[in-house]
């Protein structure tokens, strides 16, 4: 007894002489304690459902490298730690914002971008003279901006825009002499816009559109020295005019001000020598267009909807960058130009979209021929009388696509199947590698088809980010309402010999860092930016993207090294001691709550099988057994002593959960029953081992009928039928599950084929159980969690904001509708099926990207199938059909088929030993009546003939 109580009096003397040399012997390098309070109280203000801040409540927050706190790397003259940045994006953080950031002193960047915060912006940000940029766009604040922002002598950047925030706008901003970024737009400032702003030497982006901003356009504004974009639409000016100074504006690169009731005549703005874009559509502006010669950089011109006079200049010729013209619902007369398209070359990637619609326009002066890529409108004016005119007055597209297709010029690399979470990345040779994911928005660009300026886009941004061209791809790019440039993008790491399939931690954090301290330049045609998203996802998981850089001294690091040399030894016995003492003994209490925990486990239906029995059932778990593998691990097949043929889910050494969760799962699965799911028989949780115990499906997996792996293709009828069944399994899930469960990771290798081709969901190892009613008995749209998924199924929405719906399983159930349409992977050689099938869809050549081993079928039946898929795949959550809504089409469709079809196709599900055949799908009887059937391997001029009726574009 004595001799033990020496060795803990040891032990505890030890830890206490680190703790001392940790904090007496280097240098006091602890944060500041006024600091560590108002990180505290900042947290307090803060609702944190998904536990990001949950380590602020441990240690220090500079040694601790607290959850998106960042410190500068040592002591300053007051001998602390200080915050330099304090980085919460995209957290789903709500409750407001505390008074207590004000006593982050030093700190540079405040970001609390994409969360849901409410409430004021405190006044108190005034205190923090260093701060450079604050960030706090895409929350719900309200009130006014407070006048003491206005006194911040450092502020660079400041972005409140997508907030609630009203009031007006501070005549204190005049003092912000350093700040380059007003980004307010999409909010509800109200107002004059303060004359005295136009001192302001540095600012350079003055965004303000869709606010309730009144009064009138100050001339003074043409004296900002350095304005390159002046973007105020969708506000009230109603009835003045645009001052004439405006024309003085010699660096101004964008003049929008579409839909602000503006009065009177257009300024000459030819003396604007880099103007790239103007749009002054849907006001009351009057008078006739000025005719001098525009900026050749010009790419975009809207005088649309307007009271335009007078006919249309020659000033738009020679404007070689030019994209869209717009001058219709206007009273422009006289004759068109055609000098304003004759010039165009075809060699050159823009298109002009000439769009002069609804005036009173009566010829086409010189030659109608037009280029191939020059589109010009005039419906609704008295030219189009003529009936030889259809180029120009027959129903029209429309001109500028929102979706627009996104090709990486370097994506050359072939099919390959990749680890989970990984993707084929170029140059040759092709490799597997882990790409960083990055929301990506361009808030003002300078054009309107952002296509023929991509391989600029790429130049710059890797440049800016320091990176190989080739380590970029553009994923997708959406044009949004502003209009905004919306992209997802991936970055992949360098090949080095063999080895380099991730990127190090450190260039993890540099690339974040530079996209979160806006440390990429500035471009003129694309104007600026905003981070949407930063997911870190499969081998990034467990990078932390906040983590402070300020380490420990080297005086700390020796005092926590005497400390620990000098008690290694007695803690060690201590440790051993104990250890040799409690073993047995915990064995046994491990032993005991395994066997408690498996009692309370007992449900009907599901069987605890020993690991013997399916070691048996498999041949002790020979190759030969193995069906299939995934993350999880592999699965085999086997059969167990009384004949039963089952498929057996066996988890990797690395995969294996916690008792306690791996027992829960089995419990939710075994409450899950529906004809369109894969039913659980068994599990096995034993000698290490965690195994689950599924029904046989002998027809495999989707993808591989899909993927010609099997030796009968499947016709329409058939692919509608798997649809159709793969969709009631889903929606029992969302609706009739106890309790209900988001899937998460749907896809065509996950929905698998009885032996009579019914299609059942398979793999709930990434399911989330939906939301359930709070105390108020609402229930929240959404549950907060890490993106999960694989790659080409993943809902972009959930991507974006961790917001998990059951629109993201129908996004996902969408991409596998256009797979059984196209038999297409969902991306494939840098193509992503969505972005496919909507162009042809568009374009009205839908079936040519139609599988053609898919035999014959009525168009009609693909056309609304094609239709539902690419409702589905909306980028927008609230646009995607709900899965009841996706199962009364798919039935709807099921009714359209012929009957001949639907028959047979029932005759073979009901017969396990037949496959279903295109050529059993259709008789010969049948192909010659007026069913418009469309034969699989027509090609696409055939479709613009007319002989095969086409899909109307949308």
């Amino acid at each position: 007894m004595f001799w033990s109580r020496v060795w803990l009096f040891g032990g505890a003397f030890c830890v206490c002489l680190c703790w001392f040399c940790l904090f007496t012997g280097a240098d006091g390098q602890i944060t500041r304690p006024e600091e560590v309070t108002a990180l505290r109280a900042i947290k307090q203000s803060l609702v944190d459902p998904n536990r990001n801040l949950s380590n602020w409540n441990r240690g220090d927050p500079c040694m601790s490298n607290w959850t998106g706190v960042l410190c500068f790397n040592s002591p300053l003259d007051d001998g602390y730690l200080h915050v330099r940045e304090l980085q919460l994006l995209n957290m789903n953080l709500s409750g407001s914002l505390s008074p207590e950031l004000g006593r982050l002193s030093y700190m540079i960047i405040l970001d609390f971008m994409w969360n849901q915060i409410s409430g004021n912006i405190p006044k108190e940000i005034g205190n923090i003279t260093s701060l450079e940029l604050l960030l706090l766009n895409g929350n719900q604040l309200t009130g006014s901006l407070p006048e003491e922002i206005g006194y911040l002598p450092n502020l660079d950047r400041i972005q409140i825009d997508q907030n609630h925030i009203s009031g007006s706008l501070p005549k204190s901003f005049a003092n912000l002499n350093k700040t380059k970024h007003f980004h307010m737009n999409n909010n509800s400032i109200s107002g004059q816009i303060p004359p005295e702003l136009s001192v302001l030497p540095n600012l350079v982006h003055f965004l303000l559109d869709n606010n309730n901003l009144s009064g009138y356009l100050p001339p003074d504004l043409a004296n900002l020295p350095n304005l390159l974009i002046l973007q105020l639409d969708n506000n009230h000016f109603d009835g003045t005019s645009i001052p004439a100074s405006y024309s003085n504006m010699s660096h101004l690169l964008k003049l929008s001000l579409r839909n602000c009731g503006l009065l009177g005549p257009i300024p000459d703005l030819s003396r604007i020598p880099n103007l790239a874009y103007i749009d002054l559509s849907s006001n009351q502006l009057n008078g006739s267009i000025p005719p001098e010669k525009l900026s050749e950089n010009m790419t975009t011109i809207d005088l649309s909807n307007n009271n335009l006079t007078g006919p249309i200049p020659t000033n738009f010729s020679s404007l070689p960058l030019l994209q869209i013209l717009s001058l219709a619902n206007n009273s422009l007369n006289g004759s068109v130009p055609s000098i304003i398209w004759r010039n165009r070359t075809s060699s050159r990637p823009e298109r002009l979209v000439v769009d002069l619609q609804n005036n009173i326009i009566t010829n086409i002066n010189g030659s109608s021929n037009l280029p191939p890529n020059v589109t010009v409108r005039l419906q609704g004016n008295p030219i189009c009388l003529d009936t030889n005119l259809v180029q120009f007055c027959g129903t029209q597209t429309q001109y500028i696509s929102h979706i627009q297709s996104s090709e990486n010029s370097n994506a050359t690399c072939p099919v390959q199947a990749c680890p989970y979470e990984y993707a084929p990345s170029s140059p040759v040779p092709c490799f597997c590698a882990a790409p960083l994911l990055v929301g990506y928005r361009l808030k003002s660009p300078g054009f309107t088809d952002f296509r023929p300026y991509k391989d600029q886009f790429e130049v710059y941004l890797t440049n800016g980010l320091v990176l190989e061209i080739f380590q970029l791809y553009i994923d997708s790019f959406i044009w949004e309402e502003g209009p905004r440039l919306k992209m997802y993008l991936k970055f992949f790491p360098v090949y080095i010999d063999n080895a380099s399939y991730v990127f190090n931690k450190s260039e993890v954090l540099r690339i974040r860092s530079m996209f979160t301290g806006w440390k990429i330049p500035d471009s003129d045609i694309f104007g600026p930016y905003e981070l949407l998203n930063f997911t870190l996802w499969g081998p990034y998981e467990d990078v932390i993207p906040f983590s402070s850089k300020s380490g420990i001294s080297k005086g700390a690091l020796a005092g926590i090294v005497v400390g620990a040399v000098a008690g290694a030894v007695m803690l060690s016995a201590v440790v051993s001691l104990i250890i040799l003492r409690l073993l047995m003994r915990k064995q046994q209490a491990v032993s005991k709550r395994r066997q408690l925990s498996k009692i309370t486990i007992k449900i009907d239906g599901v069987k605890d099988f020993t690991y013997g029995e399916l070691a048996l059932a498999t041949n002790n778990f020979d190759a030969s057994a193995q069906v299939g593998q995934g993350g999880y691990g592999k699965v085999y097949k086997g059969t167990l002593a009384d004949g039963t043929v089952v498929a057996i889910k066996r988890a990797q050494e690395g995969s294996l959960q916690g008792e306690k969760e791996f027992l829960t799962e089995i419990e939710l699965l075994s409450r899950l029953h529906h004809r369109n799911l894969v039913s659980l028989l068994g599990y096995c949780d034993e000698e290490s081992e965690q195994m689950l115990v599924y029904e046989f499906m002998p027809n495999g997996t989707l993808r591989d009928h899909l993927s010609g792996k099997t030796k009968e293709p499947l016709g329409l009828a058939m692919r509608v039928r798997i649809a159709l069944g793969s969709a009631k399994g889903i929606l029992y899930l969302h609706t009739e599950a106890d309790p209900p469960i988001f899937h998460r990771d749907i896809k065509a290798s996950n929905i698998l084929l009885d032996s009579r081709l019914n299609a059942k969901v398979a793999d709930f190892g990434l399911s989330r159980l939906a939301p359930v009613p709070d105390i108020e008995g609402t229930t929240p749209g959404h549950v907060s969690t890490v993106v999960k998924g694989t790659p080409g199924y993943l809902d972009p929405e959930y991507f974006l904001t961790h917001k998990l719906t059951d629109k993201s399983d129908v996004y996902s159930l969408g991409v596998v509708f256009l797979e059984l349409l196209t038999g297409m992977h969902p991306i494939s050689h840098g193509k992503n099926i969505v972005r496919e099938v909507n162009s042809a869809y568009q374009s009205g050549m839908i079936f040519s990207v139609v599988d053609d081993r898919m035999g014959a079928y009525p168009a009609e039946c693909v056309e609304r199938f094609v239709n539902l898929g690419l409702k589905c795949c909306q980028e927008e959550t609230d646009a995607r059909p709900s899965m009841a809504e996706v199962v009364r089409e798919l039935e709807t469709i099921w009714g359209m088929m012929p009957e001949f079809d639907t028959k047979t196709t029932e005759s073979l599900s009901s017969d396990p030993g037949k496959v279903m055949s295109p050529s059993s799908s259709i008789s010969s009887e049948m192909k010659n009546k007026h069913t418009p059937y469309v034969s699989g391997d027509i090609s696409g001029s055939d479709l613009v003939s007319g002989v095969i009726p086409t899909i109307t574009p949308r």
